[in-house]
């Protein structure tokens, strides 16, 4: 498996991982790959990485920087990340997200947001803090990776294109 950055010749391959990724998952509104066409639009893919098996793209992951109300910078978000249904529990999602964080370390990132599953995040060392929060969603299901001892505290903002269904 290769892990790259993405190339105009991925576009179509990444829009049908993300598809096939979401499509049975029930906690999904099936709108992942209108949001990466869009931070993609707004020229705010800070990281777009795809993992490739044999020439095939088979997970896509994007990272893209993300508001915070007490004005701490260097934080992205991380999302969607997506893996071919075929190609999923065999480590790719995991390579792809230790990768993605390890060239956002290397940028000068400061840390990590994201929402999702906690029991899967965590393995990662992303985690809840209390005093920075991510509105309109359970608590429980916000979590940051600092990668410094620093944690801001206020309200984080997603990139619109997180809004974006169609």
């Amino acid at each position: 498996m290769i892990i790259r950055k993405e190339t105009r010749a991925d576009i179509e391959a990444i829009t049908e991982v993300t598809i096939a990724a979401f499509k049975t998952l029930a906690v999904s509104n099936h709108t992942e790959q209108f949001i990466v066409s869009a931070l993609r639009a707004a020229d705010v893919l800070t990281l777009s990485l795809v993992a490739e098996i044999d020439g095939r793209v088979v997970g896509h992951i994007a990272f893209s920087p993300v508001i915070i109300s007490d004005g701490t910078t260097g934080w992205y978000g991380l999302g969607p990340v997506s893996v071919l249904p075929e190609y999923q529990k065999q480590g790719i999602g995991k390579a792809l997200v230790n990768d993605g964080l390890s060239r956002l370390k290397r940028l000068g990132g400061q840390g990590c947001a994201l929402v999702g599953n906690p029991s899967y995040y965590k393995g990662f060392g992303f985690m809840n803090f209390p005093d920075l929060v991510y509105e309109g969603i359970p608590q429980q299901f916000f979590l940051v990776l600092p990668f410094s001892d620093e944690v801001p505290k206020g309200t984080v903002v997603f990139h619109e294109g997180f809004l974006a269904n169609g």
